[in-house]
């Protein structure tokens, strides 16, 4: 791992603007630093070289606008922007590059960080799904973060809008204590995509890591979201899919957690919901079922059970989550709750006011619901 204060014109510097050069991708890359060291391929792509074309598989035309991007490049001068903004550079081959990429079929060269790196190392679950997403599907997924990471599991997402950004921000609630959370994003860790994850961004940092194979100034590309979705597989030891449409990017996500050999699981939705369709559809192809934390913890191998999550403003008292239980995922009348639930009305009526207060449950026209946090 190379320290930003580093010398500039050393590997990291070399591994950042080749990172900057388009259309080359990690197998490219990976053919280039196999021959190369990264200065040296650098000057290799400077010349524009006449056996790059043979060696990365590409036409001599790539190998020209490679040629003309990195001669409009200062490797120096992006390195020290990369020192300025706070960022971290680890290359594939550093004893400190995430251990779960080393061995991937299709591993980045090159990681962006902000944070704390090891946070990538540690028991994992992806969490992902459709941006798009209900209010049942954000607060699972909000629920799931929350909980696994107070039982040690540090979430793993794409900090898009959605599930991605509902699980993430239930474990930053968990932290304090909880496992640091690890985020992967598409673009430069000095572009913020979507811009209204901001804050968000900023508090996975703090308390995790936020990752990327993107260099500075890189912004969102349609190619760039499956790329990052494969570094999300690889770097999980679990995949849960709480909420995608039928043909929903998460899936991309599956593919490549199968690709890996990792176990995918799905969130059981409502079959008249478009949102789960493509996870009710992942049951019936014969992923386990998420009913619960405990499925994933035991899909993980994790003994025992994660701690009760704390509600927003202090912890779920034992009325109020009899309360949740009874009510489970679906709407329900505050009668349909009363007779499922094992406390009297005065009770009752008590723990729905709180849990409306405190933002957990919502009530519309009679109607309770749990509410998306």
């Amino acid at each position: 791992m190379v320290d930003p204060g580093d010398d500039p014109t050393g590997p990291a510097s070399h591994l950042a603007a080749l990172s900057a050069l388009p259309a080359l991708g990690p197998r490219r890359a990976t053919a280039l630093l196999g021959r190369f060291a990264p200065h040296e391929a650098w000057a290799a792509l400077v010349r524009g070289d006449a056996g790059l074309a043979e060696l990365c598989g590409v036409t001599p035309a790539c190998v020209a606008a490679w040629r003309d991007a990195a001669r409009a490049i200062d490797p120096a001068s992006l390195w020290r922007a990369v020192h300025a903004a706070g960022i971290g550079v680890v290359g594939l081959g550093d004893p400190a590059f995430p251990a779960a990429l080393v061995d991937d079929p299709e591993p980045p060269f090159v990681v962006f960080w902000r944070g704390g790196l090891a946070a990538a190392d540690g028991p994992s679950v992806a969490i992902v799904g459709t941006r798009q997403c209900t209010a049942y599907g954000r607060d699972v997924a909000a629920e799931l973060g929350r909980e696994l990471s107070a039982a040690g599991v540090s979430v793993v997402s794409g900090l898009a809008t959605g599930i991605d950004a509902a699980a993430h921000r239930g474990a930053v609630a968990a932290c304090p204590g909880g496992a640091p959370p690890v985020a992967v994003v598409a673009t430069g860790l000095d572009v913020v995509y979507p811009r209204a994850n901001a804050v968000l961004w900023d508090e996975v940092a703090a308390c995790g890591v936020v990752l990327s194979e993107a260099t500075l100034g890189v912004g969102p590309s349609k190619w760039r979201f499956p790329a990052r979705n494969r570094i999300i597989a690889a770097l999980a030891d679990v995949v849960v899919v709480v909420e995608s449409h039928a043909r929903g990017g998460s899936l991309h996500t599956v593919d490549e957690a199968v690709r890996r050999g990792r176990p995918v699981l799905a969130v059981p939705g409502p079959i008249r919901s478009a949102a789960s369709a493509g996870t009710n559809r992942l049951l019936a192809d014969g992923c386990a079922p998420v009913c619960g934390v405990d499925d994933v913890l035991v899909a993980l191998g994790l003994a025992g059970r994660a701690p009760a999550a704390a509600a927003p403003g202090g912890r779920s008292s034992a009325d109020e989550h009899a309360v949740l239980e009874a009510l489970g995922w679906q709407p329900a009348t505050l009668d349909d709750v009363a007779r499922r639930c094992p406390i009297g009305l005065g009770r009752l009526a008590v723990a729905v006011d709180a849990l409306v207060a405190t933002g957990r449950l919502t009530r519309r026209g009679g109607w309770l619901e749990r509410a998306a946090r």
